[in-house]
């Protein structure tokens, strides 16, 4: 991938692979709450472009901000951490 100026990268799961070319990828992160002061667990669901179908369920990846590529993907995958235990 072409870097250009500063990206936003995340850490997430592969949750889904039935588009093609398109993976569904969960990141989770943790927030301190504004009153009570207790960790939470918030997570996101963000919709990013396979080019190479390689993703499969499970699989821990890393995704790069990208221009729009379709109404909901605006994330692509840059490479994969770590390869999933889930068989399909």
């Amino acid at each position: 991938m072409a870097e250009r100026g500063q990206q936003r990268k995340l850490v997430g799961t592969v949750m889904g692979n039935q588009s093609e070319k398109t993976v569904l990828v969960m990141v989770e992160r943790l927030t301190k709450h504004a009153t009570y002061g207790k960790y939470v667990r918030k997570r996101s669901k963000y919709m990013a472009h396979d080019s190479r179908n390689s993703c499969s369920i499970g699989d821990k990846v890393r995704i790069v901000e990208s221009r729009p590529i379709s109404k909901r993907k605006r994330w692509a995958v840059a490479d994969i951490i770590e390869k999933g235990n889930i068989a399909d």
